[in-house]
């Protein structure tokens, strides 16, 4: 029994110290294989960084309005008797669009102008009387008052007739007309919309970290999205003095000369306020930054030699300090010298002094047109 026992415990210490064995030859074996293997060499796309000339700008969005922009409407109730302007018409400056009834204002006009000229006559009477001493100072007063009155009333009623024309109080082109000959007009209505169209003007907020950048008589380029490709020249007429402490933007307002009668007022528009060019600044693209807890960073691509002897080139990561982004480009101003050549894409398995393998990919370049879904 004690002869099977100690056979039994030498077979298992057998069997272990070979399971043991193999276990650790294999894992030398795996080492020298991993030791001889070459160092892997990741694909990349790069880009040299070149000192070119910036011109940064200031984005904004904003609505297009009218310099001057009314709903022509009516003073007085009444019936329309006389429309002088059709939809989309060019008008100017005190032309009649539109005339009420005023036949009743115009006969009263005409009876209290028939009175006139003998309460005039009575009141010269009166002054000739008076300078003989034939009438007393209260008996002048009384008919000098009753000519003023008289004379008040009849300007009272050209006012009322004038109030029943409406005239267009500036140039520019009139809108869908909303009033009809014979229709009955309470006061107020909206006859139709009156634009000058000749210029226009957008207003648009920015930071007030850039109010330093902005002042009276800047350019700007605007677009709208019925001429996407045409930039629309402004200039910046007034600054808003106050900043709004709630949101901290300040109102800015700019014109812009619409002498092609593109623009229409309400369009939406973006906005780009033109900067001073800086010259000597490197640009990179923005999806070759990359985002840590430490700061951004990119990789530089260096030359070096392994231990072959031979040239690689290796990815160094590079701290930058990004001062702007506009577009798909940003601006360092520190981290990077003009020449040296960085990765645009395929970092996102780099580490800092891996091996990488520059090569030609169109992935990140903009497609002409944005594909169909």
């Amino acid at each position: 029994m004690k002869k099977w026992t100690l056979s039994m415990l030498l077979i298992v210490i057998v069997i272990f110290g070979s399971v043991i064995g193999f276990n650790l030859f294999k894992q030398e074996k795996m080492a020298q294989f991993f030791a001889n293997q070459p160092v892997p060499s990741f694909p990349v796309t790069t880009r040299t960084v070149e000192a070119v000339d910036w011109s940064p700008s200031i984005a904004a969005i904003g609505f297009i309005e009218p310099i001057q922009g009314i709903n022509v409407s009516n003073e007085s109730a009444g019936i329309v008797r006389t429309i002088h302007f059709e939809s989309g018409q060019q008008v100017a400056t005190g032309d009649i669009l539109l005339e009420l009834d005023a036949d009743v204002e115009k006969a009263n006009l005409r009876s209290t102008q028939g009175r006139l000229p003998a309460v005039k006559a009575n009141l010269e009477r009166m002054r000739q009387l008076y300078s003989r001493g034939s009438v007393s100072k209260g008996q002048l007063d009384d008919a000098q008052a009753s000519y003023q009155e008289l004379q008040g009333q009849v300007d009272s009623l050209k006012a009322t007739i004038e109030r029943r024309t409406i005239r267009a109080p500036f140039d520019g082109v009139m809108g869908i007309r909303n009033a009809f000959l014979g229709q009955y007009l309470n006061a107020g209505t909206d006859i139709a919309r009156l634009e000058d169209i000749s210029q226009f003007r957008i207003r648009f907020t920015i930071p007030q970290t850039r109010i330093a950048d902005i002042k009276v008589g800047q350019t700007l380029n605007i677009f709208v999205d019925a001429y996407p490709e045409t930039p629309f020249e402004g200039e910046i007429t007034a600054i808003e003095p106050q900043i709004n402490p709630e949101s901290g933007v300040v109102q800015v307002q700019a014109s812009i000369p619409n002498q092609d009668g593109k623009l229409r007022s309400g369009m939406f528009a973006k906005l780009n306020v033109n900067l001073p060019t800086l010259a000597g600044q490197l640009l990179v693209p923005q999806h070759a930054i990359n985002f840590t807890l430490y700061g951004q960073t990119v990789y530089v691509v260096e030359e070096q030699q392994n231990d072959d002897g031979d040239t690689v080139l290796v990815a160094r990561q590079r701290v930058v300090e990004v001062a702007e982004r506009e577009a798909d480009f940003a601006r360092v101003t520190k981290g990077l010298k003009s020449g040296e050549t960085i990765v645009t894409s395929g970092q996102v398995r780099l580490s800092n002094g891996s091996l990488v393998k520059p090569v030609e990919s169109d992935a990140l370049d903009t497609p002409e047109s944005a594909p169909l879904l």
